[in-house]
């Protein structure tokens, strides 16, 4: 098992023109909700920081805690990023959502050093992720235009809205000290992956297969009527 977060979001063509034209709108009530989540999830991080410094492991309960804040934090951003139609969940129970982040378990003992050291080590990964920000709010910024005229979310736009959104998501994780390791620039684990060709984003439920047909039963003999055989 990987232990670095997956983010996965399933692509929809077909999109809502009405909510996406009030997205920002409808999010208000999450911007809320996040913002006061953020804010206790900050001084859990601290906590954790020193949790960690002093004694090498991430309490169980800081740990579950700041990794449902990663949790829904995605699915918010994922719902403004147009990268799903669906109204997200208020809280970390994300796991039907259409866009999510897959946190790994918390490791049996984490580095001193690199926790202690964590703001340092994260220059480069801010660096980046300032960057991918700008790539994913871009082609938010056009996508929104292409769902209100057309009504569909091309591919393309989809993907570069992922790219950038998973690794800002991925970094976060590290900000956060739910990982050790620098995130890596593409998710191979992960990324946009196909969905029902329309509804909520989620994946269809499997297809039934039909029964086999009866066979026919054998005329007298073993022959058909019509065979040159038959006298």
């Amino acid at each position: 098992m990987t232990d670095q977060p997956v983010f996965e979001a399933r692509y929809v063509e077909r999109r809502s023109r009405l909510t996406t034209f009030f997205r920002y709108l409808l999010a208000i009530p999450h911007y809320i909700v996040l913002a006061v989540y953020g804010f206790a999830a900050f001084f859990a991080v601290v906590g954790a920081w020193f949790a960690i410094v002093f004694t090498g492991n991430y309490p169980p309960g800081l740990y579950s805690f700041v990794a449902g804040y990663a949790h829904y934090a995605t699915a918010v951003y994922g719902y403004l990023a147009l990268l799903t139609d669906a109204y997200p969940p208020f809280g970390p129970d994300t796991d039907a959502y259409p866009v999510q982040l897959r946190v790994p378990p918390a490791k049996a003992e984490y580095s001193r050093v690199k926790t202690l050291l964590r703001i340092i080590f994260a220059i480069p990964v801010l660096i980046i992720t300032y960057a991918m920000q700008i790539v994913w709010e871009l082609g938010t910024f056009i996508a929104w235009f292409a769902v209100v005229v057309l009504g569909k979310q091309p591919r393309g736009l989809q993907d570069m809205i992922v790219l950038g959104l998973s690794y800002q998501q991925r970094a976060a994780c590290y900000l956060l000290l739910l990982t050790e390791d620098w995130p890596p620039f593409l998710d191979p684990a992960g990324g946009s992956i196909e969905g029902p060709a329309g509804g909520s984003g989620l994946p269809p439920a499997p297809a039934t297969q039909a029964p086999p047909a009866a066979p026919e039963a054998p005329t007298a003999g073993g022959l058909s009527s019509g065979d040159p055989l038959q006298g």
